[in-house]
């Protein structure tokens, strides 16, 4: 890539989680320049690497790391699930840390991460999500109840009114959680697209089409700002098993299928915190 016309070159490590994949990069010594252009270069799926998007490893006095993030479109996201398990075996693996669990900081908060370690290497890692927010002005949802629960919107999808209902969660992520009989034929790319940009969400919205399996299992496609539709979205994951949860529909507990992967998803009602767990694997350096 080009920085003011001079040619440079990255060394990267990628990596996916549930086939959410991002490249990673050690930014411990100093942060890369023009990280969101970066991002949009490499990530188109048939012109360059191929990726979601960019993900920076910082330095942080706040915690062990920091990360930042950053879209296929460029813009900078507040936190991803899936990539901040695939950091934790990015610095163990490496030696960057000996520590288990290990502290994350990252726009939406900081996160703890334990790690399963076998033959040392991370196989897989539980995040610390945090709390699920459902108040729509901290979501944010142009909302005028103080939750947005199984609530019917309404968008313009090829000219016409469609309304759809769904559920306002932040982890992190701003996401509306929305209920399909069928997730394989869910118009996910088409309603998606309209509900992020729609003016209920003022900084667009990760938009969840789930189906319900049973009291434990789910399955669900994702559509997220700023990437479209993607494998995996470890926030998504855990925002959908707060809409599942609340609305009655699953346990507090719950296997999250998504077309990457597993994602086992808790929600501790006494702590009020979400646990992910899922696997974090190297497709490449």
């Amino acid at each position: 890539y080009y920085v003011e016309g001079v040619p440079m070159k990255l060394k990267f490590t990628k990596m996916q989680g549930c086939g959410n994949d991002y490249l990673y990069v050690n930014c411990m010594d100093g942060m890369i320049p023009e990280p969101g252009k970066i991002s949009a270069y490499v990530s188109p799926r048939h012109l360059s690497v191929g990726s979601d998007g960019l993900i920076c490893i910082c330095p942080s006095d706040k915690a062990d790391f920091r990360m930042r993030m950053f879209n296929a479109d460029a813009s900078e996201g507040m936190m991803c699930g899936n990539g901040s398990r695939c950091i934790a075996k990015f610095v163990y693996d490496k030696g960057l840390t000996q520590k288990n669990p290990i502290t994350l900081e990252t726009l939406s908060g900081i996160k703890t991460i334990a790690m399963d370690v076998a033959d040392g290497k991370v196989v897989s890692a539980t995040v610390d999500m945090g709390v699920p927010i459902t108040d729509p002005s901290s979501i944010p949802m142009t909302w005028e109840k103080s939750i947005c629960l199984d609530e019917t919107i309404t968008v313009t999808v090829d000219g016409a009114p469609l309304s759809l209902r769904g559920t306002g969660v932040s982890m992190g992520n701003p996401h509306f959680v929305t209920f399909v009989e069928d997730v394989a034929t869910a118009p996910v790319e088409k309603v998606g697209r309209v509900i992020e940009h729609s003016s209920y969400f003022p900084e667009r919205v990760n938009v969840e089409f789930v189906e319900i399996v049973d009291d434990n299992h789910v399955k669900f496609r994702v559509w997220e700002r700023g990437s479209g539709e993607t494998l995996a979205c470890g926030t998504g994951a855990c925002a959908v098993a707060v809409a599942c949860i609340l609305g009655g529909y699953t346990e507090n507990k719950v296997t999250v299928k998504l077309l990457g992967g597993d994602l086992l998803i808790e929600w501790d009602r006494e702590q009020n915190k979400i646990y992910m767990t899922g696997p974090a694997e190297v497709v490449f350096d």
